[in-house]
């Protein structure tokens, strides 16, 4: 390697302004683009224009603001980055290998850096560390997945939420234990998301003042100009949503950025947009500035070209000169350590004098639950009028919060349908004092936002709280993406989703979910559970809570479900293996009735009726695929004996799915249709969910060997 005296710096071609960076700091903004150029041309993929353009701001704040201690990625007081560009993701990664983040696994910082040369030198290869967007768990450093343009967006409103409830709950007198800035990089595409706006409009009605978006405002996008379809301004867009807006004319000039930071930082009651005009593709002779140097390598002509104008000594490709990864050390690495050194000092402080608010931060940080946490989960006694499992849930719901202090979420302005506020004593709104509420609330208000409350919560999670959120099943497609994205990281953020099927009656077919449960279903990391009766809501509960890896789509009744007697038919408990034996004949049964939620009474008349007249019957309450799937074989056949061949399904869904359990020949009674509007009871009848219809299915599977 060359030491950096050994060529020049052109810093007033390539820096940009009279704010250019220092001779190293340019040389390390210009390594910073040549290896993400250098990255996307050896895997053949990539977008190489947006680091190239980004890498003076990425400097500034990561070299020069952000607290962050590299050596420890884990420490709770650090400042949150997320590049909600994904497609940029050779920035972060370069940024990553330069600052020698370390490597996390299981929770534990490792003496290894998470990224070396080689793994930049693998991106977008398989089992690489550098995939194509930057993926949490996978890659330390990497704060959340990001991809899918303005999920990155929302989850940063979610950090920056989840440091003002930190704050607001633990933070005492001499103790500002967090007190940290959530950084994040978006483009035009992000601009154009629905789920970014969504997102911002919130984050100025919460006056979220830790909050900082740097928007790439570089007017190009896959298609060509951002003029065929994006001619609004920004600025005035965001001031309506109440934020503090800055411009930065040049995306080079590395001393107006780092005085953007410091304004945005001073303004404390309002997030902070700050407008940063930049050239796509910055250096590249011929594909600057245009889409080109989007969505494709550069080639090795441009990439010669570029170079010689950074004035770089060569083109070895991933060439990194001595002395780069020793200023981020001295620079951002000293800081760092600094600050988390402190920040620990103070928390061994903190914890002599406030010895249960520690106990909890130690527990949220490891992710654990408190120690009878479960204690004031009901029972529920047999009830054939019963209670729907939305209202039984949110009675459950409430006893769990009040024994684990850091669950908190909320509805898509549906909490008084989904039954989903927090009602014991001293629980407030999460909103500005002034609005009557407190940063330390519980009750999320999200508005009807139902694509940023998913986004959010997932940066809810990935701030160590234990995030719920709620809405109707059928508007679970407004946020398929952020629900993906949880299954993806795994985070156990909790989806509460009510009025799941029909049974939403009058409201017709716009209202009436159909298809949903098989997509969950189909979701690869996502637990799907439709509790039978109040008791298995309980159990529900007692299974949800535990994750630490997994997400859950709670799904449940509008309607009255009758509470089923446990002394006669068996325990809920059966519930945490996704699907047990209710009720069953002796010996060997000749047809078996399976079903979830609201139908599972519904086959336990039709077995009571079989059972009355000799036939050898069996009930399979079937609440999760998902857990089921995860059971042992034997259990599984235990539960459904392969030899038993008369099968019915009964759901008020698709039949997507059930034929792996009924078999070729089994019966499915199930949605084939939208659903209607009409009285409950009109519309059992008119789509075969009665006991005779069971009944007679029953009686034909029965007689099948």
């Amino acid at each position: 390697m060359r030491s950096i005296n050994s060529f020049a710096v052109h810093g007033a071609d390539v820096g940009g302004s009279s704010g250019a960076a220092t001779d190293i700091g340019q040389l390390a903004i210009n390594t910073i683009r040549t290896l993400s150029m250098d990255g996307v041309q050896k895997a053949n993929s990539g977008h190489p224009g947006t680091p190239m353009a980004l890498a003076p701001a990425m400097y500034a704040l990561w070299q020069r603001e952000l607290k962050y201690d590299p050596a420890n990625p884990l420490w709770p007081g650090r400042d949150r980055f997320v590049l909600s560009v994904g497609h940029a993701s050779m920035l972060l990664y370069a940024a990553i290998y330069l600052a020698g983040v370390r490597d996390v696994r299981d929770g534990k910082v490792l003496p290894a850096p998470s990224l070396t040369l080689d793994d930049l030198k693998q991106f977008r290869q398989l089992d690489s560390k550098t995939p194509g967007h930057p993926e949490y768990r996978h890659t330390a450093g990497v704060e959340t997945t990001t991809g899918p343009l303005g999920q990155g967006c929302g989850n940063s409103v979610g950090f920056a939420m989840g440091e003002e409830w930190l704050a607001a709950t633990y933070n005492r007198p001499g103790y500002d234990l967090f007190d940290y800035h959530t950084y994040t990089f978006c483009g035009d595409g992000d601009m154009m998301e629905g789920v970014a706006s969504e997102a911002a409009s919130i984050a100025g009605h919460l006056e979220l003042g830790k909050l900082i978006w740097v928007y790439d405002s570089n007017r190009i996008s896959i298609e060509g100009s951002t003029d065929i379809a994006f001619t609004e301004d920004v600025g005035k867009r965001f001031e309506g949503y109440k934020w503090h807006v800055q411009s930065v004319l040049d995306a080079n000039d590395v001393d107006a950025i780092s005085k953007a930071f410091e304004a945005a930082r001073a303004v404390k009651d309002k997030p902070s947009l700050i407008i940063l005009h930049s050239v796509i593709g910055y250096g590249a002779p011929k594909k600057a500035g245009t889409a080109a140097a989007h969505g494709e390598p550069l080639g090795d002509a441009e990439i010669k070209g570029a170079k010689e104008a950074y004035g770089w000594p060569t083109l070895e490709p991933f060439f990194v000169p001595d002395g780069v990864q020793a200023h981020f050390q001295e620079g951002l690495g000293a800081r760092g350590a600094a600050a988390s050194k402190a920040w620990y000092e103070k928390f061994a402080a903190y914890e002599k004098e406030y010895p249960k608010e520690a106990a909890e931060l130690k527990d949220i940080f490891a992710h654990r639950l408190p120690q009878g946490w479960d204690k004031d989960i009901p029972t529920w006694d047999a009830d054939p009028k019963g209670v729907a499992t939305r209202a039984s849930s949110g009675k459950v719901l409430n006893a769990v919060a009040k024994n684990v202090p850091w669950l908190l979420g909320g509805a898509a302005d549906l909490a008084p349908s989904t039954k989903t506020n927090l009602t014991f004593e001293g629980v407030k709104s999460f909103q500005p004092a002034h609005w009557n509420g407190s940063y330390a609330g519980r009750n999320l208000h999200f508005g009807v936002r139902e694509h940023a409350m998913g986004a959010i919560s997932n940066g809810l999670a990935l701030s160590g709280l234990r995030a719920y959120c709620s809405g109707f099943f059928i508007f679970s497609d407004y946020m398929k993406n952020p629900i993906r994205l949880s299954a993806l990281m795994e985070v156990p953020v909790i989806y509460i989703f009510t009025h799941d099927s029909i049974g939403v009656g009058e409201d017709g077919p716009t209202h009436q979910p159909i298809e949903q449960l098989a997509q969950f279903r189909a979701m690869p990391g996502m637990t799907t559970i439709r509790p039978g009766d109040a008791n298995e809501v309980s159990a529900a509960w007692r299974t949800i809570m535990p994750e630490t890896h997994t997400p859950v789509a709670l799904i449940l009744s509008r309607q009255d479900l009758p509470t089923l007697d446990r002394t006669k038919y068996a325990s809920a408990e059966g519930l945490a293996k996704g699907a047990y034996v209710l009720a069953s004949c002796e010996g060997t049964p000749d047809v078996i009735l399976m079903a979830s939620g609201s139908e599972v009474s519904l086959v336990v008349q039709a077995y009571e009726k079989l059972t009355a007249e000799g036939v050898k019957a069996r009930v399979v309450s079937f609440p999760s695929f998902d857990l089921f799937e995860a059971q042992d074989q034997s259990y599984r056949d235990s539960v459904l004996p392969p030899e038993v061949k008369g099968r019915v399904a009964v759901e008020q869904a698709s039949p997507f799915g059930w034929d792996r359990y009924v078999g070729s020949g089994g019966a499915i009674i199930a949605m084939r249709t939208f659903g209607a509007s009409a009285p409950l009871k009109d519309l059992l009848t008119k789509f075969g969910f009665t006991p005779e219809k069971v009944y007679e299915a029953a009686k034909a599977q029965a007689s099948r060997k």
